[in-house]
């Protein structure tokens, strides 16, 4: 009976462990909580890092006008969705520098779905990310993965990071990142 008892004590220690977790760096906090970590494979900020971003002024990430979602539509059934592709779940964090300037990394996760008619098969994932303050540009990325949905499924899931964008320090309280899929990002004045 001990042994029991003490194994139940640990898996509740474990989930409200994780838990806790679970709530650190939320969006708007500018914190390298559990989503991050998941979203950089681990990887863990030095204690140097970790000190800068705490002051740093972080963003949140906003989704462009039109950039949420893509569909392909087929003939039959009324135009039914063939196949879909959405935005996931979208995490960024940034790092001051020493010359005053922040250093930003955007995550995006997208995820490719198959409607009515559609079929497994690779489909292009085109996203677009673009750092700005006003109408100053620091970064306009383009990238396209593939996701791939094997025979079987109806879903799959893909991430992107894009590093190294550095905002100058003129900026570093007042710029924004945005995120969308196709050329969306950027459209918004």
């Amino acid at each position: 009976m001990k042994k029991e008892f003490n194994r139940g004590a640990g898996w509740a220690f474990a989930v409200l462990g994780i838990s806790a977790l679970a709530g650190c760096g939320a969006p708007g906090e500018g914190g390298f909580g559990m989503g991050d970590m998941l979203l950089t494979a681990g990887a863990t900020q030095t204690p140097a890092q970790a000190a800068e971003t705490r002051d740093v002024y972080c963003p949140t990430v906003d989704v462009a006008d039109g950039g949420a979602v893509i569909q392909v539509r087929g003939s039959g059934e009324a135009g039914a969705i063939r196949s879909q592709i959405t935005l996931g779940d979208l995490a960024r964090e940034c790092i001051g520098q020493p010359d005053g300037s922040t250093l930003v990394r955007v995550g995006v996760e997208a995820r490719a779905l198959l409607g009515v008619g559609g079929s497994p098969g690779r489909y292009d994932v085109p996203v677009q990310i673009v750092v700005k303050d006003g109408s100053t540009v620091f970064a306009s990325r383009s990238r396209r993965v593939a996701a791939a949905i094997p025979a079987g499924q109806t879903q799959t899931t893909v991430s992107i990071v894009e590093e190294g964008i550095l905002i100058p320090a003129a900026s570093v309280n007042s710029f924004e990142i945005e995120v969308g899929l196709g050329a969306a990002a950027g459209r918004r004045g």
